[in-house]
Parts: structure tokens; sequence; C-alpha cells
């Protein structure tokens, strides 16, 4: 769960939004800390191959599918996503891996 500006938001359904977009193969939505609001959303995305895309282009795809305090505040392109041995995408190692990058603790 994401708690950005009093809303929550549950990460799965950027996801599915993202999902729908005919270039992005995989995508997962994690909630980064911010002063203001409590959390941004921050989505990782891998695009499929071939393809090129923008993160204003997959914002304003968004907009058409979700409202403004669900959408994201920063996208990060990747070639891959890290899984589990089934293929489940690690939503909590990309949150992790932020943080450490950002310098906190993840606190979950």
């Amino acid at each position: 769960m994401i708690i950005t500006g009093g809303f929550n938001v549950y990460p799965r359904d950027i996801d599915e939004v993202f999902y729908r977009h005919p270039k992005v193969q995989e995508a997962c939505a994690i909630g980064i800390p911010d002063q203001k609001r409590g959390e941004n959303i921050k989505v990782f995305v891998v695009l499929k191959e071939g393809t090129a895309a923008t993160k204003e282009e997959l914002i304003d795809f968004c907009k058409k599918e979700l409202a403004k305090y669900k959408l994201p505040t920063e996208i990060e392109f990747r070639t891959d996503l890290p899984k589990t041995n089934i293929g489940k995408i690690l939503r909590k190692q990309l949150r992790a891996e932020e943080m450490e990058k950002r310098g906190k603790t993840t606190g979950r």
C-alpha cells in the first residue's frame, strides 16, 4: 500500500495501467518517501524489445486512466526487474534498492 497525500493507493492498480500500454513489457510501482505527501509513486518499467518511450508519454497515458493522486512522479527504465524463481517481480527488493540509493532505511 502506498499512502500519498492521505490517499491509499494499491501498487497493483498502477501496474495494471502500465501493462495496458503497448510498449510496456513489465512494470512495478513502489512508494518513495516525500516530505510533503508522505509518499510519491515511482514506477520501474521494462519496455518491449525494439520500442522506445519517454516518461512524459507514459504519464500522459496514465492520465487517461488514473486519478491525479495515483499518477507516478518518477519512472525508471530498466532492462529487467528482479524476480523470484517463479517469475514474480520482487517489489520489496526494488524498494530496498531505491531506499539505499536515497540513503534511507526501508522502514518496512
